[in-house]
């Protein structure tokens, strides 16, 4: 059986459904609950069972509750009690032959097959008509993907975001930036638009070849800190937690766990960031995203901004 990885979503043997949310899965699945049975629930499964979909703090409320043994940071579901795992990959002709707009997706990213899925609602099965589709492709491919992407929105094949939907994302998301600053390094990201009047996410997730690239567990805090640094390496800029290689005095790397901060900057700029400073053995990380809404914490790039 393949590793399970980010993105992909996971069953107990109570039902309920997670989604994967950390590469370390070794002796437990890191993981969010996302749905949970429940005969007066509004989502409806292939099968007919009924799901509630939580929210964050829902979520950890009910683990809390009823699946104690689970509780941390993310939920850790150890192995034995996963009844089923749901690939993005795996699921995704099945998806797309019942949804004409992720076959169009699809279509747009132009990346071989086994190298992209859908994962969310959809790949679980729960999907309704105000559901956004949350598309996924691995490693390398993701930047093909956004190339093909970037040209289908720039030639009116896709639509970009409306300044409603920005004004959405934004509230949101709730930054440690301004709008305009939000906005400006959101639209070269060339990884979300509309299609039908659906909004989409086009995710990363790293390829099964390099699931071990970086180990993000917790380091040694030691206050916190801004700082401007070059990026040197934004390879995994995209991913979950995000990843900026830089070169400062002290900081070896920014690594932003809010998704707010992915792929906010390329190698060679310089960037402005503020977070929390952790030892990680013989390197200083710079951690962004220690809280949900990241108070206090932002990644920009200063070369972005002063070419405006």
């Amino acid at each position: 059986m393949k590793p399970i990885r980010l993105r992909d979503f996971i069953e107990d043997t109570g039902g309920c459904l997670y989604a994967v949310s950390a590469y370390d899965n070794g002796s437990a699945v890191g993981c969010v609950l996302r749905y949970v049975p429940d005969p007066a629930g509004e989502r409806v499964a292939p099968d007919g069972r009924r799901f509630t979909k939580y929210d964050f703090e829902e979520a950890y409320a009910w683990i809390a509750e009823h699946k104690p043994q689970y509780e941390g940071l993310i939920q850790r579901v150890p192995h034995a009690d996963i009844r089923r795992v749901y690939k993005p990959e795996e699921e995704i002709i099945s998806i797309a032959a019942g949804d004409p707009r992720v076959q169009r997706l699809l279509d747009v990213f132009g990346v071989p097959d086994g190298h992209a899925g859908c994962t969310g609602s959809l790949l679980c099965g729960l999907g309704n008509e105000g559901s956004d589709i949350d598309m996924v492709v691995y490693g390398d491919w993701w930047f093909a993907a956004q190339e093909n992407l970037r040209r289908a929105i720039e030639t009116g094949d896709v639509l970009g975001l409306s300044e409603e939907m920005w004004r959405k994302v934004y509230a949101k998301r709730v930054p440690e930036i301004p709008y305009e600053t939000f906005v400006l390094h959101e639209r070269r990201k060339w990884n979300r638009g509309e299609i039908d009047g659906t909004y989409f996410d086009l995710l990363y997730t790293r390829s099964y070849d390099n699931l071990a690239a970086v180990s993000a567990g917790r380091g040694t805090v030691l206050g916190r800190a801004t700082i401007e640094a070059t990026v040197t390496d934004a390879s995994l800029a995209f991913d979950s937690p995000a990843v900026y290689d830089v070169s400062h005095e002290r900081v070896a790397k920014v690594l932003s766990f809010t998704h707010t901060y992915s792929g906010q900057a390329l190698a060679g700029e310089t960037i402005e960031a503020r977070g929390v400073l952790e030892q990680h053995g013989a390197e200083v990380w710079l951690i962004v995203g220690t809280t949900r809404e990241a108070k206090g914490e932002y990644i920009v790039s200063r070369t972005l901004m002063e070419q405006g």
